[in-house]
């Protein structure tokens, strides 16, 4: 099935957390709290400003994303649990940047 979100919505899978902490403790599930991070998996074609000109997303389909821990409405699609959620509910978008090591001179 396909599914292509309206408007300024935006279709995210979350990003499961680590089971482990950094010191090898297994966290329970019913102690762990639902990820923050997830996955654009689509978005929808943007808002209409004043003037009534198109305005898209800031988002794509596959940028990695923080958003708030009430925010989207949880859904089930193709057996996938996916959240829909306006574009102003997320918080940030997280790039990886690449570490450049200095020449010496």
């Amino acid at each position: 099935m396909s599914f292509r979100p309206l408007h300024d919505r935006v279709l995210v899978k979350r990003i499961e957390a680590e089971e482990k902490t950094k010191g090898g403790i297994i966290i329970p599930d019913t102690a762990k709290e639902k990820p923050q991070e997830g996955e654009v998996v689509a978005v929808g074609s943007g808002t209409r400003n004043e003037k009534g000109e198109l305005v898209a997303l800031d988002v794509k389909a596959g940028d990695r994303i923080l958003f708030g821990k009430w925010s989207g409405t949880e859904i089930k699609l193709d057996g996938a649990d996916l959240l829909i959620m306006k574009e102003s509910d997320i918080l940030g978008i997280l790039e990886t940047t690449a570490k450049k090591g200095k020449k010496a001179a």
